[in-house]
């Protein structure tokens, strides 16, 4: 588990790092009034970016920047192959996937951040656990809740919040992502989102890992508890002989 929570952390993090690439191209090319409607990464946008007049400098860093998003594609394409294997090979991958907003890399980074399913209670003991419930501040007359605590695994907040990017517009979701967006904001929203997404994964999971109606229950040890020497002295007098009776 340790190596495939490795890998997974791995190709997210080389996912991210293309991310800031794009963005910085697109920071790059808006400071000259440059934008499309399309995406720039396919033909037409690789193209439309090659024809931009540029000065030297920001063209040397859309160059550099496109060759790199082109060698971490090559990386996460192989990556991408072990993601499908590890995904075949785990039951749980299919059930989870069942989610809005959630693939086989989503499903499997959960898997492996969360760990055994069963040495959490309920669904509030691990949204707590990774971070996604709110802060509470009180006093003896008010109680304040603040912003999630982020404690616990940041990937796995981080995988949950991309998920429920997609999901927040699932008809799932979307009436109550619109309600909290508009009393709390988009952000807070999103987070809400990502907090229902774990806890119905707790309980697929957990129904998944409960014993079927019926099986035999494991044996349990019982301890065996060995019995206290008793003492011969207790009720005997101290010392001396016995005071004799008149």
């Amino acid at each position: 588990m340790r190596q495939l929570r490795a890998m997974l952390r791995h190709r997210a993090s080389l996912v991210r790092l293309g991310t800031r690439l794009r963005d910085r191209i697109h920071a790059v090319v808006a400071d000259f009034g440059y934008d499309r409607a399309g995406t720039y990464w396919t033909g037409p946008g690789r193209g439309w970016l090659a024809e931009l007049d540029l000065p030297p400098v920001s063209r040397e860093i859309v160059t550099d920047c496109l060759a790199v998003i082109d060698a971490l594609a090559v990386t996460t394409g192989r990556l991408d192959g072990e993601v499908r294997a590890h995904a075949k090979a785990d039951p749980r991958v299919k059930t989870l996937t069942a989610l809005p907003g959630v693939g086989q890399f989503t499903a499997l980074m959960m898997l492996a951040e969360i760990g055994d399913i069963t040495r959490f209670p309920n669904a509030r003991k691990l949204a707590s656990w990774a971070g996604l419930t709110p802060t509470v501040r009180g006093s003896d007359l008010t109680v304040r809740h603040g912003h999630i605590s982020k404690q616990g695994p940041a990937w796995l907040r981080w995988v949950l919040n991309q998920a429920a990017q997609t999901a927040k517009r699932s008809p799932e979701f979307a009436a109550t992502y619109a309600v909290i967006a508009k009393r709390r904001g988009t952000k807070i929203a999103t987070m809400a989102i990502a907090r229902k997404l774990l806890t119905r994964a707790y309980h697929l999971l957990a129904a998944q890992a409960a014993p079927a109606p019926g099986a035999a229950a494991p044996p349990q040890t019982r301890r065996v508890t060995k019995p206290r020497a008793s003492s011969l002295t207790r009720h005997e007098p101290a010392s001396g002989r016995a005071r004799s009776s008149d």
